[in-house]
């Protein structure tokens, strides 16, 4: 997987991509159903940590579709879009959705694990959000994002300036009714996860390279047995030919070379009696 590309695609507005869209449609849908069944919802599917330990498993990856509001919507959606589309491209709509997935679930057990026993909620994809942040950086570091559209930043800095701001505000995770934990959640596991993919990666290569240079030694040892064969073969023809020749004249009418290869025969068939 080539997570650090130089293609320099625009954002979104040059066509948005298969999972993007897909992810955008069910996020947009499901955030309509919370109009019907909202506490429903968020009391069963948004990720309660004290649920969790009791058997709330799937909290963890459905609390990533509910949202708290339409500009807590709004925002992620315009990152996922804005950011997700460019990552996509260059990793694949498969690369880019374990990618998300990964930091979404991964931010949502980041959350269980450090507020274990609260019994309030977490709900949106702010988690996957963050990790796609910290993608886009790794992946374009030097790329200028316009902050509210107006002032130029690199997209390196930004994103550690979002990884200060979030490990001072989880402190008061529990006050401000922001999940701050899942988008730490996801920036950490999001770049642990390109840096420990890379050295797979790395890994999976350097042990191609070792395949390739014994299939290179197997060939060669392959091309000198196969040169050996052929010189024996030529030897024994050359016997038979003698052989013939002994039965016409005789083997005192031999001449010096036809004697010597005579004698190079026998000590072929003796080291070949000793090896078998």
């Amino acid at each position: 997987m080539n997570y650090y590309g130089d293609r320099t695609f625009s954002f979104g507005p040059a066509g948005i991509t298969k999972a993007v869209k897909y992810l955008l449609l069910a996020n947009v849908g499901i955030f309509f159903l919370e109009f019907l069944w909202g506490p429903e919802l968020i009391s069963v599917f948004g990720l309660t940590p004290a649920l969790v330990k009791k058997g709330f498993i799937w909290q963890t990856f459905t609390y990533m579709f509910l949202h708290g509001g339409f500009f807590h919507l709004l925002f992620n959606m315009f990152a996922l879009w804005m950011f997700g589309c460019e990552i996509e491209r260059s990793w694949g709509s498969k690369g880019f959705l374990k990618y998300y997935f990964i930091t979404g679930v991964g931010a949502g057990f980041f959350t269980f694990f450090l507020s274990f026993n609260s019994h309030i909620p977490t709900i949106g994809a702010s988690g996957a959000i963050f990790g796609i942040l910290v993608a886009f950086a790794m992946m374009f570091p030097d790329r200028p994002i316009y902050l509210y559209f107006l002032f130029p930043i690199k997209a390196k800095y930004l994103v550690i300036f979002f990884v200060v701001i979030e490990f001072l505000a989880s402190f008061r995770h529990t006050s401000d009714g922001i999940g701050h934990f899942a988008h730490l959640g996801g920036i950490v596991i999001g770049y642990v996860y390109i840096k420990s993919d890379w050295r797979f990666s790395s890994l999976f290569r350097s042990s191609r390279y070792l395949g390739y240079l014994r299939d290179l030694r197997n060939r060669r040892r392959m091309k000198v047995i196969n040169k050996q064969r052929e010189r024996e073969q030529r030897l024994l023809e050359r016997v038979d030919q003698i052989l013939d020749k002994i039965n016409q004249i005789g083997f005192d009418n031999l001449t010096k070379e036809e004697k010597k290869t005579l004698e190079e025969a026998s000590q072929f068939l003796s080291q070949q009696s000793e090896r078998k």
